[in-house]
């Protein structure tokens, strides 16, 4: 009876998130994702990785890949990246592909300050990538025919847009994105269903613990918000990293009650490595919302290589944690 109630669940679950987005817990280890201004905030190169298996006591998680690749051309106060992401849930892996190119432009305020603006264009697939097995096949064992109503086509394909906005100093930043400007239709049957407009606000700030005169503390506390919003779902997230080279210790609430809601989503606790070149972070979401009877834990697994310039350059970096 547990696992029928467990594949009822997914069901349901697939259908009523198909769409929104698919959610990192380390949003800022993958910052193209996070939005276009963060495109080449970067003393040089960087390219960053991450894998997410969320749900894992299922039998098929809802996994997310994603890729990215980002440059700053200090020359042209530029910065250029392209994304590439895959979602996919459920034994017929319904889910989405999405490849992005962006770009950012840095303006020096107050010779400190700074406002950087960024645009994307996406070209996005939705649909299955895997075989259709419906439940009156499951019943006949895999056999005979369906009575469902099948899909029109087996993928839906489309182009969207986005952008963002970040100003930022040494010590904090504060950023915002709007994704989906096309609301693109990813139905795959003959009714549109389009993904909605989605809003985010991020920020935070960093204090550095002081030092002596001849010899700089290492060591850091950088707190850090995110309040997100698409359709009817809103969501805000508060978190803390604690950075002490090379060791990140961070520990994040994901899901702050908004009206008409019990609790929040879960509480991600998260551990990593950050040297100037090369970041190694690991993060294991502890669900706590109404879902913990059926799944309890998600993971996810960031890796991000730079490859800085020989000079420091501080007009592309950004101090917002990367994890």
């Amino acid at each position: 009876m547990r696992r029928i109630l467990i594949v009822i669940l997914v069901i349901f679950s697939v259908w009523k998130v198909q769409g929104q987005d698919p959610q990192f817990s380390q949003f800022y280890s993958n910052p193209l994702y996070l939005g276009p201004s963060f495109s080449g905030a970067v003393e040089g190169s960087r390219i960053s990785t991450s894998l997410r298996d969320q749900w894992t006591e299922l039998a098929t998680p809802f996994r997310v890949y994603s890729i990215s690749y980002d440059h700053y051309f200090s020359t042209f106060n530029s910065g250029v990246g392209i994304l590439a992401y895959k979602d996919v849930a459920g034994t017929s892996q319904l889910g989405s592909f999405n490849l992005g190119l962006m770009y950012s432009y840095n303006f020096q305020i107050f010779h400190t300050y700074h406002l950087r603006p960024g645009i994307s264009f996406f070209y996005l697939e939705h649909g299955f990538y895997g075989d259709l097995l419906f439940m009156d096949e499951i019943v006949q064992q895999g056999g005979g025919t369906t009575g469902a109503a099948l899909p029109a086509r087996d993928r839906a394909y489309n182009i969207d847009a986005g952008a963002s906005a970040l100003f930022y100093s040494k010590k904090f930043w504060l950023g915002s994105s709007v994704d989906h400007l096309f609301t693109p239709d990813i139905s795959l049957y003959e009714v549109e269903a389009t993904l909605p407009v989605k809003y985010s606000v991020y920020g935070g700030y960093e204090f550095r613990r002081k030092g002596q005169l001849l010899k700089p503390s290492d060591e850091t506390m950088t707190f850090a918000f995110m309040f997100k919003k698409q359709a009817e779902v809103a969501q805000l997230d508060l978190g803390v990293y604690w950075h002490n080279y090379p060791l990140v210790l961070g520990i994040w609430y994901r899901g702050i009650p908004f009206v008409n809601s019990r609790r929040g989503d879960a509480v991600v606790f998260l551990a990593g490595l950050k040297t100037r070149s090369f970041n190694i972070g690991y993060s294991y979401d502890l669900t706590i919302s109404n879902l913990i009877g059926a799944v309890r834990s998600s993971h996810e697994i960031s890796i991000t290589t730079k490859f800085l310039l020989p000079k420091r350059s501080k007009k592309g970096s950004v101090p917002c944690p990367e994890f």
